[in-house]
């Protein structure tokens, strides 16, 4: 049995644009693991890992043209940028995901989407250490939005909600 078979709420999203996932491998064991979940539920996604002992990959993925960084800080892209064909999704927490731009010369070198912060009161897997910071699937379905409109997103923001949900159920939120 697949996992798409045992994940039966995952939906299936079409998108124009291409989700990149770069997972830090510390990330791959967690139960919470949104961005495994986000890139299960987009078609067009791919997941590589990174990290010690992760392996490499073809960093010739990271400079495609139209290749966007979703992230949370820096200079956003100028607004009448062409949107992006490729965004490359860091699914890590904020340490490990500035530590992946540091050390990533390519991942620096992108034009960035930018999110507004998360609503007050929007409720979270765990407490984020940056003011913007949000589970990366609460990400994707945002940036999804911000491309490609609300409804290709919603299927996305409700699949987090219900996965954040689960955990509060279960009393290991936070």
């Amino acid at each position: 049995m697949g996992i798409r078979d045992r994940c039966a709420e995952v939906p299936r999203v079409e998108t124009r644009t291409r989700f990149l996932f770069l997972q830090h491998v510390m990330e791959v064991s967690k139960r919470s693991n949104t961005g495994g979940v986000a890139a299960l539920a987009l078609a067009n996604a791919k997941l590589l890992i990174h990290g010690a002992m992760a392996g490499t990959f073809d960093m010739e993925v990271l400079s495609e043209p139209g290749t966007w960084l979703l992230y949370p800080d820096g200079p956003p892209a100028p607004p009448d940028a062409p949107a992006p064909r490729q965004l490359v999704v860091l699914d890590a927490n904020w340490s490990q995901a500035r530590r992946m731009t540091q050390r990533l010369p390519e991942l620096r070198a992108l034009p960035r989407l930018v999110l507004p912060p998360p609503e007050p009161g929007m409720l979270k897997l765990r407490e984020p250490s940056h003011p913007a910071g949000m589970s990366t699937l609460d990400a994707v379905a945002r940036a999804v939005a911000l491309l490609e409109g609300p409804e290709a997103a919603a299927p996305l923001a409700r699949l987090a909600a219900l996965r954040v949900q689960r955990i509060a159920d279960c009393g290991t939120l936070n």
